[in-house]
């Protein structure tokens, strides 16, 4: 019986030495863990202020700008919605003033899509790449449009990879069937007819009632015809 009650206690006295402990190091160490807890504090605190007096009014201003920029864009004037019209910044200066903002980031993209449309791949490449692109549907266009920028440049292999890249990025029935669409199609460049047909048909079992998916028998046909003739 006694043996018993003393492995119960046991636990209890565990409890009790270790709370002593910590009550002990906390006594012998009250300076150093106050100065890290005024640190933590300061760094939050100067977080939210840096947030609140800095980046928000900054936000602003990016919010005014881009607004010309995106119009002008729409419009097709692709010179003015990367370089401005003397009034209103373009993409490109938005980027390098704005560019820790949500819409300097933003920026990143139009910017990629407007060189994309000049036909400056690399440097379409480069301002699409820095675009963080967490939205669902507008991160899989970015890479997609990385991957028009490598096939543009005859590098299909690159191209593929965003490619896919893209149709996974989100699966719906918007921007996936695209891009598997894109990558049958580099698949084909590339006289890989049964890598395509796979894709093709992939398209219409999962996707058949989206656009592509209606359309994706005559891309089959057309495949095994060519791998045929090879």
């Amino acid at each position: 019986m006694s043996a018993k009650e003393n492995t119960s206690e046991e636990p209890i006295v565990d409890v009790i030495e270790a709370y002593s402990k910590t009550e002990k190091y906390i006594d012998e160490n009250q300076q150093s863990l106050t100065i890290i807890v005024g640190i933590i504090v300061l760094v939050i605190g100067g977080y939210l202020a840096y947030q609140k007096m800095y980046i928000e009014p900054m936000e602003t201003e990016a919010q005014s700008q881009m607004f010309m920029a995106e119009k002008y864009l729409s419009m097709d004037s692709v010179n003015l919605a990367i370089n401005g019209d003397g009034n209103y910044l373009g993409f490109l200066d938005i980027v390098d003033e704005y560019g820790i903002t949500k819409s300097g980031n933003l920026a990143n993209y139009y910017l990629g899509i407007c060189y994309l449309k000049q036909g400056l791949y690399e440097d379409a490449i480069e301002s699409l790449s820095s675009f963080d692109g967490n939205d669902e549907m507008l991160g899989a266009v970015a890479t997609g449009a990385i991957g028009d920028a490598y096939m543009e440049l005859g590098n299909t292999d690159n191209a593929i990879s965003y490619y896919k890249d893209a149709a996974s990025h989100s699966n719906n029935e918007f921007t996936t069937p695209l891009y598997l669409m894109k990558i049958a199609g580099a698949y084909e460049s590339l006289d890989e007819y049964g890598k395509a047909v796979a894709i093709y048909e992939d398209i219409k079992t999962n996707f058949g009632e989206t656009k592509e998916g209606l359309e994706v028998d005559k891309y089959i046909a057309r495949a095994k015809t060519k791998a045929t003739q090879i």
